[in-house]
């Protein structure tokens, strides 16, 4: 019988993050994923799209040409959402936790769906959302920003190669990287990041602070972690050896918490 979830937390709260329950992943395939997911330089710059806090994002100085945005996990935040439509760029929404944007604009174009696997209820898959947008049909180069809260896997996993290749930058937060240290969980999570690698290159890397860093094994790896991804054939890419962490750019996603710095092992 597999142990409880109340033992699991008493073990980690007496012992710390460094306790990994189950089978545990090889340290060095850790560290070989990490060192693919390593941000890289592009010739064009980085510029902060959205607030100065929580909400705004790292992205590549590209986007004259991008008709449209696929901005799903709306909550209560859409800062970000409103400088692209203010860019000129239709900002296609989904999340079916909430009525609709905390604020409103005419480039915006809500429904109250979440992303899922499947096409069913209130879920559906990308290819299907993408579908319903003009700007995709048309063959235009889209943008994604994607925060949902750890569905992130299995909509990736759902994605065709052809599909992500239509974005030409992806700004995701992805949740849960402590399970990276779980053999169970470790494949699938790799094989989504490996995937989205095959057409583009992490650009930027910035821990939220909003969930602390785990450690197993001497590796740290935030729990929360942005990444924005651009796809391979807009620049030439570099090693960044002599980027500053956090970059100047960057901002605590929640004020009041601890600072993360990106460890060491992640540069």
């Amino acid at each position: 019988m597999g142990m409880s979830k109340r033992v699991k937390a008493l073990i980690e709260n007496a012992y710390g993050n460094s306790v990994t329950i189950g089978r545990a992943t090889k340290r060095q395939r850790v560290l070989d994923l990490i060192a693919r997911l390593r941000a890289l330089d592009s010739d064009r710059g980085l510029v902060r799209i959205g607030p100065a806090d929580d909400g705004g994002y790292l992205m590549p100085d590209d986007l004259d040409g991008v008709k449209a945005a696929i901005s799903p996990g709306v909550s209560t935040e859409s800062r970000f959402d409103l400088a692209l439509a203010e860019r000129g760029i239709d900002v296609y929404m989904l999340d079916a936790s909430v009525a609709g944007p905390s604020i409103q604009h005419p480039r915006f174009h809500f429904e109250k769906k979440f992303l899922g696997p499947v096409t069913a209820g209130l879920n559906v898959t990308m290819a299907d959302y993408c579908a319903r947008v003009p700007d995709f049909a048309k063959g235009d180069d889209l943008v994604l920003q994607m925060d949902i809260e750890g569905a992130e896997y299995p909509v990736i996993a759902g994605m065709t190669p052809e599909l992500l290749a239509r974005f030409r930058i992806i700004v995701l937060e992805v949740h849960g990287l402590e399970n990276l240290f779980h053999e169970f969980s470790f494949d699938l999570m790799a094989g989504v990041f490996d995937k989205l690698l095959e057409s583009h290159v992490v650009v930027h890397l910035h821990p939220n602070n909003c969930c602390g860093v785990a450690v197993s094994q001497g590796i740290e790896v935030p729990r929360v972690l942005e990444l924005t991804l651009y796809r391979r054939d807009r620049a030439g890419f570099t090693p960044n050896v002599s980027r500053c962490y956090p970059h100047v750019l960057d901002a605590d996603n929640v004020p009041g918490n601890p600072s993360i710095v990106l460890p060491r092992c992640w540069r």
